[in-house]
């Protein structure tokens, strides 16, 4: 991903499903957007280390991570709990440990993902990494809107029974995660 072009193919394929998941945590429109600009700002910085086969679950955790981080300073800020304490120590605080932890739970969610049934995979894909509506995927595949709904929500569960039952050490700081981006 070395070109201007190709970077901006990628932001205009991306935004809008990043900043969903941005906004499920982040309740504010600003601080959503100043985070999603980041998060983009971080995909320009990275660009010649990032398989661009990966980009959209690198840019998930990436949101997710910034989110985290931003509700975390908004806690010590303000001393109102915005998150979790579970979540407390779901980002390392050194550089090589917070990139290498995020690779993981990047593989992590695409392994889980990688073990849907296609059609579900297919649903997941583009509902949670292109951003599209349910009535978009239903025309998309020529399945009713009802059908995408089942799909999505039959692979949100099980993506969150794989990871907890394939990562077993790490469930307790992940559920939380899976919790709040398959938003069940």
């Amino acid at each position: 991903m070395e070109s201007v072009s190709v970077f901006d193919d990628l932001y205009h394929q991306y935004h809008h499903a990043v900043y969903s998941n941005i906004r499920k945590l982040i309740r504010q429109e600003e601080a959503a957007e100043d985070i999603l600009q980041e998060v983009f700002l971080a995909l320009w910085e990275n660009r010649q280390k990032l398989d661009s086969t990966r980009v959209a679950g690198w840019l998930f955790v990436t949101s997710y991570n910034k989110s985290i981080k931003y509700l975390k300073r908004k806690k010590r800020e303000s001393a109102v709990p915005l998150v979790d304490e579970l979540l407390h120590n779901s980002i390392p605080e050194e550089e090589t440990n917070r990139e290498e932890w995020h690779r993981f739970r990047v593989s992590m969610i695409e392994d889980a993902v990688n073990h849907l049934p296609e059609r579900k995979k297919r649903v997941f894909q583009l509902c949670r990494y292109e951003g599209k509506s349910c009535d978009e995927v239903a025309r998309i595949m020529d399945i009713s809107p009802t059908s995408v709904k089942d799909y999505l929500k039959q692979s949100n569960r099980f993506i969150k029974e794989y990871i907890f039952s394939n990562y077993t050490e790490l469930s307790l700081s992940i559920v939380p995660l899976l919790i709040i981006y398959l938003g069940q």
